[in-house]
């Protein structure tokens, strides 16, 4: 460790201006003169939940024959080839498999919710609860695992939690079968009647977590002249390098840098949708790329800036819609995805929706790079975050809710090995995987959540 002041700097510490407010990441220097091995103030993990929606291939009977999402041996020996997790296979480590959980809260329990699976499967993918069927602002779910999560380790950031999404939201009003448009756009409820709302626009995002400050016109014309918000805190800057060592000028440097990297991205889309050609998404804000893999990554790099800085410590991402009709050609098929997940049980339609489900998992690498890369101490960020990836959708082409796809990805502070496949027994409820998590993530008087009955032990398996 080597800094030039023998007094340390503020871990809260900003960088401010009229229309901007950037925290900065950890630093050597934040840690009091006398201290020996680097340690982070922060023992609490990051969290992302992430959904992908309705379901995949390899849950339905012939794509479970195949292995299309799961492998077929358990433990530490699994192959992925076969598998929609294929690009995941360089994280093996970092990667916990738990295959064949239900998320019975999702199953209609009367006939007038019969077909609806569309309009209540998101609300239940955190909560595992049945959501009340209304069209009204009378909505009842339950508080998702995020939210209990923020409540408890970040109500001492800036931001307890963000949400984020990729498709339009309605957020209003009733979509169909007797249900709320909120059941279907929020994946977090901070109680069961309170559904936070979800952010599209990585414009939006970025200016929540750094453009604090001034007034909207401000803010506008900073905009505007497309200047970084970095631009206005030079003196700043070199004031604090002055009081850094080597290597805490180099780690400042590079967060810097990927703030005005990620600034330039969005400035390029703004300017990409506001030139008058064509767009891809016409009714989309001109921060959202048309591109998916360009909007996916841009999130990505917003998480992991809010990550390094200890700006917020929980999200969730939100990256479709079940009647969603977008196209994916980089995947291989040119289905749109809703038809694609109706594949109607043929070998040629499962498949092809197995390339839509290994087109959107291979996203995640980007994300999980970005993670590794950040240093946080003694280690890095993706040893001390817990991802969630999974759907409350089983077989689309049913509407089933049974055997769904879940994952982790990240160490959790050490918490989870990696490496490792857990087949629940049949008929167990994904909510006992989501209590264990919540002890991984250090809630252990948590005894119960939605309708488990245990706690999916990821521990002991491991060993």
């Amino acid at each position: 460790m080597e800094f030039l002041s023998g007094k340390a700097i503020p871990r809260r510490r900003f960088l401010q201006s009229m229309s901007a407010t950037v925290a900065l990441p950890y630093l050597d220097a934040m840690l009091p003169t006398g201290r020996g091995a680097w340690r982070s103030a922060v023992d609490a993990p990051r969290l992302v939940a992430i959904e992908m929606v309705h379901g995949a291939a390899g849950c339905n009977e012939l794509g479970a024959s195949l292995n299309m999402w799961s492998p077929a041996a358990t433990g530490r020996a699994f192959d992925l080839a076969p598998t929609a997790l294929q690009a995941l296979d360089p994280w093996r480590e970092y990667l916990t498999i738990i295959s064949n959980t239900d998320v019975r809260a999702a199953e209609p329990t009367s006939p007038m919710e019969i077909g609806g699976d569309h309009f209540r499967s998101s609300a239940t993918f955190l909560t595992h609860e049945h959501p009340k069927q209304t069209e009204g602002s009378d909505v009842l779910v339950g508080t998702s695992l995020d939210q209990l999560y923020a409540n408890r380790f970040g109500q001492d950031t800036p931001i307890p939690s963000l949400q984020l999404c990729i498709e339009n939201v309605d957020q209003a009003g009733g979509c169909a079968y007797g249900y709320a448009c909120v059941y279907t756009d929020s994946i977090s409820w901070a109680s069961p009647t309170d559904p936070l709302p979800v952010i599209r626009d990585p414009r939006v995002a970025f200016e929540k977590l750094f453009g604090v400050g001034g007034s909207s016109a401000e803010r506008a014309e900073r905009r505007r002249t497309r200047r970084s918000i970095l631009d206005f805190m030079t003196g700043q800057m070199a004031s604090l390098r002055a009081e850094l060592g080597p290597e805490d000028r180099h780690r400042l440097g590079r967060y810097l840098d990927d703030i005005r990297e990620v600034e330039r991205r969005i400035q390029r889309v703004e300017a990409r949708n506001m030139s008058g050609d064509p767009r891809e998404l016409p009714e989309a804000p001109a921060g959202v790329p048309d591109s998916f893999k360009e909007h996916v990554e841009l999130m990505f790099d917003i998480q992991a800036l809010a990550f390094a800085a200890d700006v917020t410590r929980v999200f969730s991402f939100k990256m479709g819609r079940d009647g969603s009709a977008r196209t994916y050609p980089e995947s291989g098929t040119d289905k749109p995805f809703h038809p694609a997940s109706h594949h109607g049980g043929t070998e040629r339609g499962v498949k092809d929706f197995q390339m839509i489900n290994k087109y959107h998992v291979g996203m995640l690498p980007y994300f999980l790079q970005k993670l590794k890369d950040l240093q946080d101490g003694d280690s890095n960020m993706l040893d001390k975050t817990m991802i969630i990836y999974g759907s409350p959708m089983g077989d689309s082409n049913l509407h089933n809710h049974r055997r769904c796809p879940l994952v982790l990805l990240g160490k959790s502070q050490g918490r989870l090995a990696g490496n490792l496949h857990i087949k629940a027994p049949d008929g167990t409820p994904m909510a006992n995987a989501m209590l264990s998590m919540m002890h991984t993530l250090g809630m252990n008087d948590v005894s119960s959540f939605g309708d488990s009955t245990d706690a999916l032990n990821l521990i002991a398996a491991a060993n």
